[in-house]
């Protein structure tokens, strides 16, 4: 059943990064102006975060697979929309819809991970997690390039939906209830205030918001890096790869076994350090061998704090309310990815440093964490 969980997470994570490289020309395409354009590709990460706080209530008061499987049907339907769209503002409804479905799906399917594992494996299994969203990271941009330029739009689109329907299939057969009628029935409202200021919960939320801020600046600003240095924009690909990659090898090989060897924040604090030191590193690159090693700074980094802060939210919640507690966690998730881009814009057009103001974020968030460990201890 596991196996599965971890297949509809590569899954809904491929829905987000197959669309990187198209959704952009393909709004171009239908007519869009730049700005409805760059609307176009906020709006989904905006309702996305919409998706994850109202459907982290719901699959705590209905359950993880009637809610998963809502928004995988939802999702499914909505992709199917996309080839039909013929102006920029049908594109823009039709996001907004997908950004709502999919906002379900993570929280959800977390959830249920949280609630099939017991705290002595945790940490190891929120690390498998992280390797299904890292291979959909390093597969999904590749696959909607690819059909996009040898076949079309449509084909991209199609291809998910239909992903999502043999995911479906499998969720139908595999996957059973983690979350007992009783138990649904002590579900309250009123338990998303408590965990707004629960401190394992906010401290999570802001590592994630954090991270994401940081993968904002990576994919707004190293294209241009990479520009300024002479280099081409395959040079940029494999350099997010190689810190997807070195992610990966953190995952899957038995360094896997400091998620259970070591505290969560510890993790985290060493993670956020490794990658702030990887940003200014970035911000004076000079050659393309030291883009490389920082990188593989970043990678290791990321490896560290991802399932760390998963862990943390599992941890700190229980069956009752740990739908609630996935939402909130990836609305910060989400927040992240809608600020990192667009602080690093307003950064690089006035001060031109956007790496330096990325790593100051960092490490910012990283003291506030510190203070709220030791406040609490």
């Amino acid at each position: 059943m596991r196996r599965v969980l971890y297949f509809i997470v590569v899954v809904a994570f491929l829905d987000t990064f197959v669309q990187l490289p198209i959704i952009t020309p393909y709004s171009l395409s239908l007519g869009a102006s730049h700005m409805l354009t760059g609307a176009i590709v906020a709006v989904y990460s905006l309702t996305n975060m919409m998706g994850n706080v109202v459907g982290g209530h719901w699959i705590d008061r209905f359950g993880r697979k009637r809610m998963l499987l809502v928004g995988m049907i939802g999702v499914a339907i909505t992709l199917c929309f996309y080839p039909l769209a013929q102006t920029g503002i049908q594109l823009f409804v039709i996001r907004f819809i997908h950004g709502l479905s999919g906002g379900i799906l993570i929280p959800a399917a977390f959830a249920y991970i949280g609630d099939l594992t017991d705290q002595k494996s945790r940490g190891k299994t929120m690390a498998f997690t992280g390797a299904s969203i890292g291979i959909a990271a390093i597969v999904g941009p590749a696959i909607g390039g690819i059909m996009a330029a040898r076949a079309s739009y449509t084909t991209v689109f199609l291809l998910i939906a239909g992903l999502f329907v043999i995911t479906i299939v499998l969720l139908l057969i595999f996957i059973e209830e983690s979350f007992t009628s009783s138990e649904r029935n002590k579900v309250q409202l009123k338990h998303f205030v408590p965990l707004l200021k629960h401190p394992l919960i906010l401290q999570a939320s802001l590592a994630a918001f954090a991270l994401m801020v940081s993968n904002g600046t990576l994919a707004f600003a190293l294209p241009l890096k990479v520009d300024d240095l002479g280099l081409t924009s395959q040079t940029t690909g494999i350099l997010l790869s190689i810190f997807g990659i070195v992610a990966l090898i953190v995952f899957l090989t038995p360094l896997n076994k400091v998620y259970d060897r070591f505290p969560s924040l510890q993790l985290i604090l060493t993670g956020i350090i490794f990658i702030g030191i990887s940003l200014v590193v970035i911000s004076f690159l000079t050659s393309y061998w030291l883009s490389v090693v920082s990188m593989i700074v970043y990678g290791f980094g990321f490896a560290l704090i991802f399932p760390s802060m998963n862990q943390i939210v599992a941890e700190a919640s229980s069956k009752v309310d740990r739908g609630k507690a996935y939402g909130i966690f990836y609305a910060f998730f989400s927040l992240g990815v809608v600020a990192g881009s667009s602080i690093s814009g307003f950064v690089s057009d006035v001060l031109g440093y956007p790496f330096i103001a990325s790593a100051i974020i960092m490490l910012s968030i990283g003291g506030i964490l510190y203070i709220i460990s030791k406040k609490n201890q």
